[in-house]
């Protein structure tokens, strides 16, 4: 449903629980409210619950980091092509 869906169910169930105050006979707009806004507070939970369930990994893996650098274009200084020499070591190897 979403969060956007949820509110609204919640916002129009307080609306027709709260301010219409219309005798319909058949129908009570105060339950009607009262079903939408528990409605709503059931979506926006379930919303929030899978959307914190999708943050966490399904299995703890070892945390490994690794950077990748994109490479330079080569600099052009007055119409002649400078080049450069980098040297690359991961870390934590011995040199």
């Amino acid at each position: 449903m979403g969060i956007g869906g949820s509110i609204f169910l919640i916002a129009l169930g307080a609306i027709f629980a709260f301010a219409v105050e219309a005798d319909l006979g058949w129908l009570d707009l105060a339950v009607v409210g009262w079903v939408l806004m528990l409605t709503g507070v059931a979506g926006l939970l379930t919303t929030l619950y899978f959307w914190n369930s999708r943050r966490r990994p399904a299995v703890a893996a070892p945390v490994r980091e690794e950077r990748v650098v994109a490479d330079r274009v080569v600099p052009v200084q007055d119409n002649q092509v400078v080049q450069e020499y980098r040297e690359v070591r991961r870390p934590g190897r011995p040199v």
